[in-house]
């Protein structure tokens, strides 16, 4: 302009607005005061963020690892079921306790407080070892005692036909100690750890967001895929040992953003490794070191609620980023003359006030993260999912029976009963009865008999038909 208009004074107005409108003020604040608001209102719902990239990472997600054990579940173990081979059922236990004792696993911390609750008193053992993700040894009264799951057991005993027992507990979620010599199964003792009352809606909440929801449990398949259905997990990672956890988050990660919720010293490798590492409040200190967000509040509801604060923050930079540019973009051509024949021209003090306007709309933008509402763990509000039945199928109830051979046991009873139960449109399993073969249901809705063929085969029975 000093070239073309030889007036110094008009010159400078046209620098100085130029300057003025393309001060990067509102740009250097779009992010940081997005985190800031971001990080602060999860704060105040019990989620804390250890840094910035965790809230963007986390927002991004695709695939979401639950560990089962004190996250999905409570992480209360109690003894459900006790199976004794030997002259009685508190010897079993005597046994199983004695050599538990030395073991911190919770597993066994469960068989001895249940030891104790019946005032069975606790033997001395010898030569006590620890074999991790397998089980115990140990000499009791000179014999060599083993407890463990059904593939360290079955590398020792020589005679083990227990599969139908194992298969029965399992189907109940519960989790089997088998306890033998190397001559024989001594009993098994199966160990239930309850599921959080929050932990079935918020998966499912989680799953609305188009998140992938994996389980990751040392337990068996059949333990697991329990559990799974319970609360509507459907890919199960099971049988993993402490120490291939981190291997079982990498092979996810190929084409995956991965979020892993753990609560244990066992979880922490597993915890660094993931894209983002969440720890549950109430887990232990080495899994809140090594994950970037902590849920405070102990439930997966605060999950869910992180989840969708971390995207909605990164919606809001890029919207505080809008702002910041589209002053410039529209200003910065005016300010420089550009539209000057046209009569339209920016004074500096006009370009100083939309340079601020931009930095104001900016903070004004983050500020609107304050109104994020969570979903609460036992509320009904409008974001609960509810499974409702097809409409005109609300109130049908009808009573069938069902032909089923292969029990033999009260165990098969149960395992039947878990299966039929998990059948879409049955409402209530009346009797199971192994020595008639026969099953009485409540349904809510016509079920083909391939249903049935199919769930009945998979629990290791045969589905004779509707009788």
């Amino acid at each position: 302009w000093l070239f073309i208009s030889k007036d110094v004074g008009y010159s400078l107005a046209r620098g100085i607005s130029v300057l003025v409108i393309s001060c990067p003020c509102a740009l250097g604040l779009a992010t940081p005061v997005a985190i800031m608001v971001g990080s602060g209102k999860g704060a105040k719902m019990g989620i804390l963020f250890k840094n910035a990239a965790a809230i963007e990472t986390l927002g991004k997600v695709n695939v979401v690892v639950l560990d089962k054990t004190g996250t999905i579940t409570k992480g209360e173990m109690q003894v459900n079921d006790v199976i004794s081979y030997m002259d009685s059922e508190s010897k079993l236990i005597q046994l199983a306790a004695s050599i538990e004792k030395y073991s911190e696993h919770p597993l066994a911390k469960a068989i001895v407080s249940y030891a104790l609750n019946k005032n069975i008193s606790l033997l001395d053992v010898e030569n006590f070892e620890i074999l991790p993700g397998n089980g115990l040894k140990a000499d009791i009264n000179k014999d060599t005692i083993y407890a463990g799951n059904l593939n360290y057991i079955a590398s020792i005993c020589k005679n083990i036909n227990i599969s139908i027992e194992l298969d029965a507990l399992a189907s109940q979620g519960a989790t089997p100690i088998i306890l033998a010599t190397k001559e024989k199964v001594l009993g098994i003792i199966s160990i239930k750890d309850g599921i959080k009352e929050d932990s079935k809606k918020a998966i499912a909440l989680i799953k609305s967001l188009g998140i992938k929801v994996y389980m990751l449990t040392g337990d068996n398949e059949i333990t697991a895929k329990a559990i799974a259905n319970e609360v509507g997990i459907d890919e199960v990672i099971a049988n993993v040992k402490p120490q291939d956890k981190e291997d079982a988050i990498k092979s996810l990660q190929d084409n995956n953003s991965v979020a892993m919720v753990g609560d244990g010293i066992n979880d922490a490798p597993a915890l660094t490794s993931a894209d983002v590492g969440i720890a549950i409040g109430a887990g232990s200190d080495i899994a809140i070191d090594s994950a970037s967000v902590v849920l405070v509040n102990n439930d997966l509801t605060s999950l869910y609620n992180a989840i969708r604060l971390s995207k909605k923050t990164l919606i809001n930079i890029k919207e505080n980023l809008f702002w910041a540019f589209i002053y410039n973009v529209i200003c910065i051509p005016i300010a420089a003359g550009a539209f000057i024949p046209l009569g339209f021209t920016l004074e500096p003090m006009y370009g100083a006030l939309a340079m601020s306007f931009s930095s104001v709309s900016v903070v004004l933008n983050a500020l609107r993260l304050n109104l994020f509402k969570k979903a609460e763990p036992k509320n009904d509000s409008k974001e609960n999912i509810e499974i409702k039945p097809p409409k005109g199928e609300e109130n049908m109830e009808k009573p069938i029976k069902l032909s089923i051979e292969g029990m033999m046991c009260m165990h098969c009873e149960a395992h039947v009963k878990d299966a039929l139960q998990k059948i879409a449109g049955v409402k209530e399993v009346k009797v199971v009865d192994h020595e008639k073969n026969l099953a009485e249901i409540i349904v809510t809705k016509d079920i083909d008999e391939k249903a049935f063929f199919e769930t009945i085969k998979e629990a290791g029975y045969e589905f004779k038909g509707i009788i």
